[in-house]
């Protein structure tokens, strides 16, 4: 069987350029809830903090993931990034909190 994949972490964007961030990743939020595969997509504004964002993603495999995930996210976001710390994880078994 294979294992849930949960990809999550937080991005800080260029001083200023959030809104921006986040109304290009509306339209990969979109196609990815569409995707085979996906259970969760979200990319959201820190409350707390005014330049970052916080990402999380839930996949059935990774198949799914990388089929969807490509190259990556275009030049022209990548350019609105400043530091991301965002990780994948490979989760073989969840229970009730």
């Amino acid at each position: 069987m294979a294992s849930t994949i949960i990809v999550s972490g937080r991005i800080v964007v260029q001083p200023g350029r959030r809104d921006e961030f986040l109304a290009a990743s509306r339209e990969a939020m979109q196609a990815a809830r569409g995707a085979p595969g996906c259970r969760a997509f979200v990319v959201a504004g820190d409350p707390l903090e005014a330049d970052t964002v916080n990402v999380y993603e839930q996949w059935d495999d990774e198949t799914s993931l990388l089929k969807f995930r490509g190259e990556g996210p275009s030049s022209d976001m990548r350019a609105l990034i400043a530091s991301a710390d965002v990780k994948r994880h490979q989760v073989s078994s969840s229970g009730p909190p």
